[in-house]
């Protein structure tokens, strides 16, 4: 679920152990993890009001687009138009192509945004502004600025659902966005459907050594890795998942599952759940035969060996993976 692109990180690294006056980089026990502790997430900033309740009055949203001031985000296959300056570039509504409309939200000086989000295969990217290039958020998330980092994880969590749900799931029926934006509306049945989020859990599993146990799925490149994650189950609390999904992936069991933070990851439609958890009983690793193909225990001093000499890759900073790692670790790690 974490993708290995570098990609600096955006903001100071918090120590994950929450006892005060402890050392960086000293021994800390899962039991004494705080909640939180990770610092502002990448996926999880924004500084515009969503102003939901304008979204279905159809005179407010028309009357917004209307408005020379209006600023319209152009979304084609998950990327937008950035500057060479790593902003979000808008265009006024008279530029905007035709594509579906979302209102994103005003700022505090009443200043509407907006997606349109255009197919790709259809109609392609369109007119870039001068001095512009396309990029997602894998590529460009991490160095955003607040409002611009809010508002194309919103627009690219909409885009992802609007093309994958364009049906109504009880009678097949051509689905029509309404809300601007924000539901689809069937037309045969009236039916209302909403934007769809996966809740995952993603896990940072200590052993009573303060060693991280990191892991490669059998999907990723050599040397990639990461902490453990999975989606939550139907019937399940996210404590249960963190249990499961650490049990089925390296046979090890689990207690003190501490929550961290949580972050959008809109690739597709992910809600990034964050967790601590020491590990009990038997240490050793026994991975599975489908999704994990090697797992390993590592110091602080291990990790940094690893990284440095390019024998491991990890995360890249926009993901809240390698903000817990680098929270653990006490600082940020090289690559």
């Amino acid at each position: 679920m974490n993708d290995a692109a570098a990609a600096s990180d955006p903001a100071p690294v918090n120590d994950l152990r929450a006892g005060p006056g402890g050392p960086v980089g000293g021994a800390g026990p899962v039991t004494n993890l705080g909640p939180a502790q990770l610092g502002q997430l990448a996926l999880a900033r924004g500084s515009v009001d969503h102003v939901t309740d304008r979204r279905q009055d159809a005179d407010w949203v028309a009357a917004a687009w209307r408005d020379p001031r209006t600023r319209v985000l152009v979304l084609a296959d998950g990327e937008a138009p950035v500057s060479d300056a790593g902003e979000l570039v808008f265009v006024p509504p008279a530029q905007a192509p035709e594509g579906i409309r979302v209102l994103l939200g005003i700022d505090t000086a009443a200043v509407a945004y907006f997606a349109v989000l255009v197919d790709q295969q259809v109609d392609g990217p369109g007119q870039l502004p001068a001095g512009a290039r396309t990029a997602g958020l894998r590529q460009v998330g991490a160095q955003l600025t607040d409002r611009d980092a809010g508002l194309l994880t919103e627009a690219v969590a909409l885009a992802n659902w609007h093309s994958t749900h364009t049906h109504c799931p009880r009678c097949g029926a051509l689905t029509k966005p309404a809300a601007a934006g924000h539901t689809r509306i069937c037309p045969v049945d009236g039916s209302e459907h909403f934007p769809r989020v996966d809740p995952a859990v993603i896990m940072l599993v200590l052993d009573p050594g303060d060693r991280a146990l990191l892991a490669r799925n059998r999907r990723w490149p050599e040397r990639r890795v990461s902490i453990l994650a999975g989606f939550v189950e139907p019937g399940e609390s996210v404590e249960q998942a963190v249990a499961r999904e650490v049990g089925e992936e390296v046979g090890i069991a689990v207690r003190e599952v501490r929550y961290l933070g949580s972050q959008p990851w809109p690739m597709p439609r992910s809600l990034m759940l964050g967790f601590a958890a020491e590990a009990a009983g038997n240490l050793e690793l026994r991975v599975d035969a489908e999704e994990i193909a090697e797992a390993a225990w590592y110091t602080r001093d291990e990790l940094r060996a690893a990284v440095a000499s390019g024998q491991l890759r990890l995360p890249p900073s926009v993901s809240i993976a390698r903000r817990i790692l680098e929270s653990w670790y006490g600082s940020r790690l090289p690559g």
